[in-house]
Order: C-alpha cells, then sequence, then structure tokens
C-alpha cells in the first residue's frame, strides 16, 4: 500500500485521500494515516508544484554544474555538500558516479547571477578541483510530466 500512495502522490500531490482510497481499494481513514506515517518518518519529504518557467518567469536562468571535488577524510562528500546546499540559489545536490563527483541544480536572475555565484562562492570551497557549468536552455518534461504547453497526441500522430 505505501509503494502505491507514493506512486500516486508523486503523479499528482494534491490527490485526495478519498480518491487513493477507491483507486487502492482501501478507506480515506487510512490512506490518511499511512500519508501521515511516511511523513513523520520522513520518507515523504514535502510536496511541490512543476512549473513551465517559460510561461512563468522568462527571465531566470537554470544550470546544472558539475563539480570535481577532493573527498574530506572522515566524510568523504558529505561536508562539501552540506556546504553547497546551504546556498540560497541551490535547487538540488547530488552524488554522481562517473566522471564527475556533485552535480549541483541552480537557478538565479540571469546568466550573470550564475556566473558569479560559480566563480565567487562554488569555485572557491575548500575541496572543489573544477566545475563544468550547463546552462538549461528548455525543458520538455519534469516528473513524468509534459512541460512543453502543446498538447502531446499519444497516438503519435502529430
Amino acid at each position: 500500500m505505501k509503494k502505491e500512495i507514493i506512486k500516486l502522490l508523486e503523479n499528482n500531490a494534491r490527490m485526495s485521500d478519498e480518491k487513493i482510497a477507491e483507486i487502492i481499494g482501501t478507506d480515506a481513514k487510512t490512506v490518511a494515516a499511512e500519508i501521515k506515517n511516511l511523513e513523520e518518518s520522513g520518507i515523504i519529504k514535502g510536496y511541490s508544484v512543476i512549473v513551465d518557467e517559460e510561461l512563468y518567469d522568462t527571465s531566470s536562468v537554470t544550470a546544472t554544474i558539475e563539480l570535481n571535488v577532493t573527498p574530506q577524510r572522515d566524510c568523504g562528500f558529505d561536508d562539501i555538500a552540506k556546504t553547497i546546499m546551504m546556498y540560497d540559489e541551490v535547487v538540488s545536490v547530488s552524488l554522481m558516479s562517473g566522471s564527475y563527483d556533485l552535480s549541483i541544480e541552480v537557478k538565479g536572475n540571469n546568466l550573470k547571477d550564475v556566473a558569479l555565484f560559480v566563480s565567487e562562492r562554488l569555485s572557491t570551497i575548500d575541496g572543489v578541483l573544477s566545475t563544468a557549468t550547463h546552462f538549461l536552455l528548455k525543458k520538455y518534461k519534469e516528473k513524468g510530466i509534459f512541460i512543453d504547453s502543446k498538447k502531446v497526441d499519444e497516438r503519435g500522430l502529430g
């Protein structure tokens, strides 16, 4: 039941307890109790909205920054990640496998804001060896939701 509820909430966090109960075949009281348990246990960290930035705020800029860092003794990458995630510009921080260590998503008012954040704040943190910044040009899909405002013909006819 836990996985079914989470999947439904991931697709629509505004779905009512009654609707979830109807879909999974239980009652709303049970669903509400399970959601409360998921929140209190820290499995559900929060709820968010998916925004079409092209319609909402055409001046904002999003970038993904690849960081190579030196892991710190006794804490690995955790302390550097915790330092980075405290900045207001930072949307997400992830430890990666492959050619770089940390992936950082940041938002700024313009390209210059992001560039200054990288050069003056991020690259000056002890342990940061190198950065590579990639600016988001257009988002097509996020968390399973199509962002493009045009309706998609699921039959593939145009």
